[in-house]
């Protein structure tokens, strides 16, 4: 009969083998909080730059840009009026369940549902038809003449069409973040169990 002959620290093997699962589970859990973290990063990060995900927003209209000036703001970046809209993006993790974007509870500025205003970026609208009395004639011109624009006709009765274009801020991340999601995730999830951190 062959005799078998130990070496090595047998008991601190035992210890990390009976505390495996535990520490695997911890690191999930932990990993998952900074997949959802990172994500929300990137969003925001991509409002700012104009390029989510690498794809370019279509720039604002001359209009809506003269209407901002009108009213004191000098940006001219799509989604960027205040950093209320950036703030409003949210990573929420319970479990194994994340949500990354506009929570519906959020509300911005005189209670408008930022959950609607995502949608209408992230989408576009459909032809919006408003009714133009003479006041808002005079406003309209007013921008038409301040962005460089002849105003031409019309006697104050009719109305104006307008198409918010969509400028997506969430899809084009989601999708450029998910491409290498399982290696990225496995690879922090093995650094955590080796070295307590990743």
């Amino acid at each position: 009969m062959t005799s078998v002959k130990k070496t090595g620290d047998w008991a601190r093997a035992r210890r990390l083998l009976a505390s495996g699962p535990a520490r695997l589970k911890t690191a999930v859990g932990t990993v998952f909080r900074q997949e959802a973290q990172d994500l929300r990063k990137k969003i925001v990060q991509g409002i700012t730059s104009q390029t989510p995900g690498g794809e370019a927003f279509k720039p604002l209209s001359h209009l809506t840009i003269a209407a901002r000036q009108y009213s004191g703001f000098r940006g001219s970046k799509a989604l960027i009026r205040s950093t209320r809209f950036r703030r409003a993006i949210a990573a929420i993790v319970k479990g194994d369940t994340a949500f990354i974007g506009i929570p519906k509870k959020i509300r911005g500025k005189g209670g408008t549902s930022m959950l609607d205003v995502a949608k209408l970026n992230e989408f576009g609208s459909e032809p919006i038809v408003i009714p133009m009395s003479a006041g808002m004639r005079r406003y309209l011109f007013g921008l038409l003449r301040a962005a460089g624009k002849k105003p031409t006709g019309g006697s104050g009765k009719g109305i104006v069409v307008v198409q918010i274009p969509a400028r997506p801020f969430l899809k084009p991340v989601f999708n450029k973040f998910k491409k290498n999601a399982r290696h990225r995730f496995i690879n922090r999830i093995s650094k955590r169990m080796m070295y307590g951190r990743g």
